[in-house]
């Protein structure tokens, strides 16, 4: 009896000993335990609402259509990414400023093949099932990465990463999909599904 009593004291003490680090990276956390992120961003959070649209110019300010600086930086804190990225504390969405205005986010047809309908927000995410950036797709659905932004999503799993698309408020035709692993987001195009 006292031998089963042990084994049984010794199977749970490494029972449990195996089932902290899972938790851990289960919980994600500050770090982004869920292979990717950084501190403050992605790392499994999702956040509440998309961005707000972009402020119109000043009346006193010059106006600019010109677009974003080719080289802009949004690396906005010591080790966030060099990409647009939200911010888990607040959901600042960093880099998404550009206004309509912007010549890069341009479609002479917005909406060409509809509109998503698949559920837009924090409620609905979405499980990569392969492609890349010029075309993926996830539950039937399929989208494209605005040319401008393919450097921004590098780092993506095209095949098992979770995104969550939100409405852009600024950009007709575009959508952004936020990369819960990551903490990043793109402007992509809905392609239709089926």
């Amino acid at each position: 009896m006292k031998l089963l009593s042990g084994l049984l004291s010794a199977t749970l003490f490494v029972s449990g000993l195996l089932s902290v680090p899972a938790l851990a990276q289960e919980k994600g956390g500050e770090h982004g335990e869920h292979g990717g992120g950084v501190k403050g961003v992605g790392g499994g959070h999702i956040p509440s609402h998309g961005p707000a649209p972009a402020r119109a110019p000043k009346a006193n300010a010059p106006q600019r259509n010109a677009p974003a600086p080719e080289h802009q930086t949004f690396a906005d804190k010591r080790g966030h990414p060099e990409a647009p990225h939200v911010h888990a504390s607040g959901d600042k969405w960093i880099g998404h400023d550009s206004g309509k205005d912007d010549p890069h986010y341009h479609l002479d047809r917005p909406f060409e093949h509809g509109r998503f309908t698949g559920g837009i927000g924090k409620g609905h995410v979405w499980r990569l099932g392969g492609g890349g950036p010029s075309r993926f797709g996830f539950g039937g659905f399929f989208f494209s990465v605005a040319p401008y932004d393919v450097g921004f999503c590098n780092g993506w799993l095209w095949d098992s990463d979770q995104i969550v698309i939100y409405d852009d408020p600024d950009h007709d035709g575009w959508y952004l999909a936020y990369n819960v692993r990551l903490g990043t987001y793109v402007h992509v195009e809905y392609l239709g599904n089926g």
